[in-house]
C-alpha cells in the first residue's frame, strides 16, 4: 500500500515532451533518458505514444524491456487499434500500464471528436474494458479535462473506474485552469464519484498561463497523489509542469505540502542537462532549480547575506539538487584512475572502452585549455556518447574567415570509413562548412536551428553547438563540442546528418547507398 502522503511522479518527458516541435528523440537517446529517469527515482515513466509511429513502437518496446524499476507507460486513444499497440509495445515491461484518453469536454466532443455526450461516454467504457483486459494497470485520462461539465466528468470517472481504471488523470490540457478551480475540480471528484477511492487521481497541467505547477501542487493539496511532469518543463506550446520544480517545492516547503516523493534530487541537475543535450532545448539561465543562474549572486547586498549565512538569500543547497561548485581537479599531469574516479562522481556509468576514449579526449583538451571544468568533461562523455555507430565522421577541417572574403572551408570525412573532400564558399565560416558539409552528404533539409553556448567561462571555453534539422517532417538535433566553436559547428551538423540517415533508414532503407 502507498503511503498516503506518497506523491507518485510520472514523468512524460518520452511522449508529452517529445511532442514540443524539435524536439524529437531516436531510440538511443530516449533509452538514455528512461534509464537517467529511472536513476532519478520517478515512478512511472510514459515512454510514447506506441500507435503514432513505427518509430515509438520501437522505444517504447526498448525501454519496456530495459527498465525495471520504474513502471513503463504507453500511451493509446480510446480505439482498439492504439490500445493493442500499447499492449504490444509493453509485453516484455516487468511493470506495464496501459495510459488511454478521451476529450470530454463540449468544445472538443463537438469540433473535435464530432460525438455526442453519450456516444464518448460509451467509448470510456469499451476502450477502459478493452485495455484492461490485456493490462493490469491502467490510467484513463479525460482530455480537457478543466473545461469539461463536472458532472459529465464524474460520470465518466465513475465509468473507467468500474470497469477497470486504477489510475484517472485531470488533464490541463490547454493550461487554461486556475489554482483555486483545479482544486475545485479535483475536489469535486472526491465528493461525488462514489468509487473514486478505488483509483489515484493525477494532474497533467499545462503551462500556458505559467501556473502548470501551481495547478499541480493545488491538485495534490486538494487529493490527487500523482503528479504528470516533464523534466525541464518540456512540452507542447508552452510546456508541462516541471518535474524539478514540483518535487523541490514539496521538499523545500514540507511545512505547507506535507508530502515525499521518491525522487533523488540530487540527480536533478544532471538529468536536466541530459535532456537539454539530447533535445537541443537550452535551459534558461534563470529557469527555476536547474538554471545556470538558479545558484547564482551577484548583487552586493546578496553576496554579504551569503557569505554570513547561505540561508539568506538561498532556500535550498546547490548540492541538495546536484549543483557543485566546479573545482579545478583535473589537468593534463592527471592519470586514468583520477579520471575515471571524477566520471563516476559526476553521475556517469560507461564502459572502459568509452572511459578510455574520453580520457585521450581529455588529455587533448588539457593540451589546449589551461584550467579543466568538470563540465568541460561532462562536455567531452556527452560529444562521445551522441556519436557511437556513426556513418559519418569529421576527419578534417580548415576554414579562412575574415572581413576580406570569401569565407571558405575545406572539409575531410570518413563516410563508412572511406574519405571524401571538398572545398566550399559561403556567407561566413558557419555557411561555409555546412555548404561543404551539404555537398558531400546531399540531403534537402532545412537549418531551423543552429546554436552556440559556451561551456565554461573564458577566451579558451569549449563551445557546445546544437543545429536542428528537418526533411520530409522528419526532425533531427544534433550536437558538437570543441575548443573551436566552428570544428564544434561541423560536429553538430554532421551528428544531425547521421541522424538523418538513422530516420531514413528506417523508412526507406536503401537510402543509405545514395548518400555519398
Amino acid at each position: 500500500m502507498m503511503n498516503k502522503n506518497q506523491i507518485q511522479i510520472f514523468d512524460t518527458t518520452l511522449r508529452d515532451g517529445e511532442q514540443s516541435p524539435g524536439a524529437s528523440m531516436n531510440i538511443e537517446e530516449k533509452l538514455k533518458i528512461a534509464i537517467a529517469l529511472e536513476a532519478l527515482g520517478v515512478d512511472i515513466i510514459e515512454a510514447g505514444f506506441p500507435a503514432a509511429s513505427k518509430g515509438d513502437l520501437e522505444a517504447v518496446t526498448e525501454i519496456a524491456k530495459t527498465i525495471k524499476d520504474s513502471k513503463v507507460c504507453g500511451l493509446s486513444r480510446a480505439s482498439k487499434f492504439d490500445i493493442d499497440a500499447a499492449a504490444s509495445a509493453l509485453k516484455h515491461a516487468a511493470q506495464p500500464r496501459i495510459h488511454t484518453f478521451i476529450s470530454t469536454s463540449a468544445l472538443h466532443m463537438k469540433h473535435k471528436l464530432e460525438l455526442s455526450s453519450e456516444q464518448v461516454y460509451e467509448k470510456v467504457i469499451e476502450s477502459v474494458s478493452y485495455a484492461r483486459n490485456l493490462c493490469d494497470d491502467i490510467e484513463w485520462s479525460c482530455e480537457d479535462g478543466t473545461r469539461t461539465d463536472k458532472d459529465f466528468m464524474c460520470r465518466t470517472v465513475e465509468a473507467a473506474i468500474k470497469h477497470g481504471a486504477t489510475t484517472i488523470n485531470i488533464p490541463d490540457t490547454v493550461g487554461y485552469s486556475v489554482p483555486e478551480e483545479f482544486t475545485e475540480i479535483i475536489k469535486h471528484l472526491i465528493n461525488n464519484v462514489p468509487n473514486i477511492d478505488k483509483a489515484i487521481i493525477s494532474t497533467h497541467c499545462h503551462n500556458d498561463l505559467g501556473i502548470a505547477v501551481a495547478n499541480s501542487l493545488a491538485g495534490i493539496t486538494a487529493g490527487a497523489r500523482q503528479i504528470e511532469c516533464t523534466i525541464n518543463g518540456l512540452g507542447e506550446r508552452a510546456g508541462n509542469a516541471a518535474l524539478e520544480e514540483v518535487v523541490m517545492a514539496i521538499k523545500t516547503r514540507n511545512d505547507l505540502l506535507p508530502f515525499t516523493t521518491n525522487i533523488k534530487t540530487e540527480l536533478l541537475n544532471r538529468t536536466s542537462k541530459l535532456v537539454s543535450a539530447v533535445t537541443g532545448f537550452p535551459v534558461q539561465y534563470n529557469k527555476a532549480i536547474v538554471g545556470k543562474n538558479a545558484f547564482a549572486h551577484e548583487a552586493g547586498i546578496h553576496q554579504d547575506g551569503m557569505l554570513k549565512n547561505s540561508q539568506t538569500y538561498e532556500i535550498m543547497t546547490p548540492e541538495s539538487v546536484g549543483v557543485s561548485e566546479s573545482n579545478l581537479v583535473m589537468g593534463k599531469h592527471s592519470g586514468r584512475h583520477a579520471f575515471k574516479q571524477k566520471i563516476i562522481e559526476l553521475g556517469y556509468d560507461i564502459g572502459d572502452n568509452a572511459i578510455e576514449e574520453s580520457f585521450n579526449n581529455f588529455k587533448a583538451l588539457a593540451d589546449k585549455k589551461k584550467n579543466v571544468y568538470d563540465e568541460d568533461i561532462i562536455a567531452i562523455i556527452d560529444d562521445q556518447v551522441i556519436r557511437v555507430n556513426d556513418h559519418i565522421t569529421l576527419k578534417d577541417l580548415s576554414v579562412i574567415a575574415g572581413t576580406k572574403g570569401p569565407q571558405t572551408a575545406e572539409v575531410s570525412l570518413l563516410i563508412d570509413e572511406n574519405e571524401h573532400s571538398i572545398k566550399s564558399e559561403g556567407d561566413g565560416p558557419v555557411d561555409a562548412i555546412f555548404n561543404a558539409l551539404t555537398a558531400l552528404m546531399p540531403h534537402k533539409a532545412k537549418l531551423l536551428l543552429y546554436q552556440v553556448h559556451a561551456v565554461t567561462e573564458g577566451t579558451d571555453a569549449q563551445a557546445v553547438v546544437s543545429v536542428r534539422l528537418s526533411e520530409n517532417e522528419k526532425t533531427v538535433v544534433g550536437q558538437g563540442a570543441d575548443t573551436d566553436t566552428l570544428v564544434a559547428s561541423a560536429k553538430a551538423y554532421i551528428n544531425a546528418l547521421n541522424k538523418l540517415i538513422v530516420k531514413r533508414e528506417k523508412t526507406t532503407p536503401s537510402k543509405l547507398g545514395n548518400i555519398s
